[in-house]
């Protein structure tokens, strides 16, 4: 039983992209011989999950898979090019080189020199010495044979201490040069795995093999498109994809999936939670201690996030196919994936919470016929004049109603105005606080625009939740009508219909009644 040296590529064909990690499947066909044979197939990701690979084959005759695994190494880096298409980094880097080693040698001849120079003073001083002890003397020949060695010493040491000053300067620039280079041309090695398969057939002939495994570094998040044209409205599902897995998805049928194999499948652990009793006070029979809060009005869903938001499925895993084969690069850039279209009729409402914001926003709702969920994710908003912005859409299920913003309208404005007066009865002693709301709109038209435009107006009236506190809606001290509308969360709505240039106002009044034994009003 031998491994073949050359692999048998393993492409991939066909891929479920998860939340946070991709699910790869790969197929080949291969022509075995009887017995048992190791084959290597790839190259594959390094990313791939060892304990994920699964591995099974399909034949005529019986075939098993007796062993499977992912063998990982370092490529090395590819030759360097001829000398004819070197860059000019590397010309640089070559006349660099060619210089220090010419440096060098200098050097060497002059250290060889001076040490020359060195022992030749010292057998003329030692000559000198001898003569002199000889009773020998010949004064004018030594001063001058001493005064040429001193002088070719010091030539030569100056030339030596250049030298070296111009050696540590080419050293640093040699460096320089090495690391731009490094940096620019040369590849570092590559982490790359291989399959490396054993199986067993009984009789010679082709195989097909089917390989899955999970791997890091893939997600996708849901994106839409809504173009607004009138009363239409076309709504485009996308997925955006990104993959920096090492390999290409290249023609790969895609799958989208919210499930999330990362999650543990315990239940949490529940804790002790103690309720203790204990009598009121005197002070706390006779007051009633209410203070005034503010509450978020929402729907269940998943809490936010800081960064990239995680898919929100409304609690079931959710499975969406792309219509085409996909081609994703492993560049790790987002790519976008169409997945359905529906062209459908829509209803525009103009609306505002003045509390809230001063500015008019044009509401859409429509239907979901796309056939499958809408995921929560953003939204690329399009009308007459083009891309206006990009709102968020909600999760929707098959069927049920839409509601996207298309951002504000620059002629519509509105004003809003607060008054608060506080009373107290003298026999009852009850605190009676009267909030004055009044709203102005106004509309600023262009030349030859007809038609009045209708604004939904919504302000809100506190909710009590204890018997001691009232709330009451004046209606008498309302204009021009009371509020159409008013439900249990106290939302109050008017329907203002404003004609061009015109402008209307709105005026709420209500009253919170306490009693006196109320305290925090």
């Amino acid at each position: 039983m031998s491994t073949a040296q050359k692999p048998i590529p393993l492409p991939v064909t066909a891929v479920t992209c998860l939340e946070d990690r991709a699910h790869i499947e790969r197929t080949a066909v291969l022509d075995l011989e009887s017995g048992v044979r190791r084959l290597r197939l790839g190259p594959v990701s390094a990313l791939a999950v060892d304990r994920t690979l699964h591995a099974e084959l399909t034949a005529d005759h019986p075939a098993t898979v007796l062993d499977v695994r992912i063998v990982r190494t370092w490529t090395p880096r590819g030759p360097l090019p001829s000398p004819d298409d070197d860059s000019a980094l590397r010309s640089h880097v070559h006349t660099l080189e060619e210089e220090r080693l010419a440096l060098q040698q200098r050097r060497d001849r002059l250290h060889t020199r001076l040490d020359l120079l060195g022992r030749l003073a010292a057998d003329l001083l030692r000559e000198i010495r001898e003569g002199a002890g000889s009773g020998e003397t010949d004064a004018p020949r030594w001063a001058g044979e001493l005064d040429r060695v001193d002088s070719e010493r010091e030539a030569h040491a100056e030339q030596l201490r250049a030298t070296e000053a111009r050696l540590a300067a080419l050293d640093a620039e040699l460096g320089s040069v090495r690391r731009a280079m490094a940096r620019s041309e040369e590849e570092p090695a590559e982490l790359v795995g291989h399959i490396e398969l054993t199986v067993e057939a009984a009789a010679a002939g082709p195989v097909r093999l089917r390989l899955t495994h999970l791997t890091a570094c893939a997600l996708w998040r849901p994106a839409y498109r809504a173009v607004l044209d009138g009363d239409a409205l076309t709504l485009e599902s996308d997925a955006v994809v990104w993959q920096r897995t090492g390999e290409d998805w290249s023609d790969v049928r895609l799958t989208l999936s919210t499930a999330r194999s990362a999650l543990a499948g315990d239940p949490p652990r529940l804790g002790e939670d103690r309720l203790t009793l204990k009598d009121r006070t005197a002070a706390e029979r006779r007051t009633v201690d209410v203070e005034l809060r503010e509450e978020e009005i929402g729907d269940l869903g998943p809490s936010p996030v800081l960064g990239l938001p995680g898919v929100d499925d409304g609690g079931e895993t959710r499975v969406l196919a792309a219509p085409a084969p996909v081609s994703v690069p492993a560049d790790g850039r987002a790519h976008r994936v169409p997945l359905s279209s529906f062209t459908t009729t829509a209803t525009s409402e103009y609306a505002c919470s003045p509390e809230l914001s001063p500015l008019v926003t044009q509401v859409v709702r429509f239907g979901n016929l796309s056939g499958h969920a809408l995921l929560a994710g953003p939204v690329d908003l399009v009308r007459g004049s083009g891309f206006s912005g990009r709102g968020t859409l909600d999760f929707t299920a098959p069927g049920a109603a839409v509601e996207l913003a298309f951002g504000s309208c620059d002629d519509l404005r509105v004003v809003r105005q607060a008054e608060e007066s506080r009373d107290t009865a003298g026999i009852t002693q009850r605190t009676v606080v009267t909030r004055t709301v009044r709203l102005h709109l106004s509309r600023f038209s262009a030349p030859g625009e007809h038609g009045e435009r209708v604004v939904a107006v919504r302000e809100r009236i506190p909710v009590s939740e204890v018997s001691a506190v009232e709330v009451r809606l004046r209606k008498e001290a309302c204009s021009p009508v009371p509020p159409e509308v008013v439900d249990a969360e106290g939302i109050a709505r008017w329907d203002v219909a404003l004609p061009p240039g015109g402008r209307r106002s709105v005026t709420l009044v209500y009253e919170l009644s306490a009693s006196a034994k109320v305290a925090g009003l």
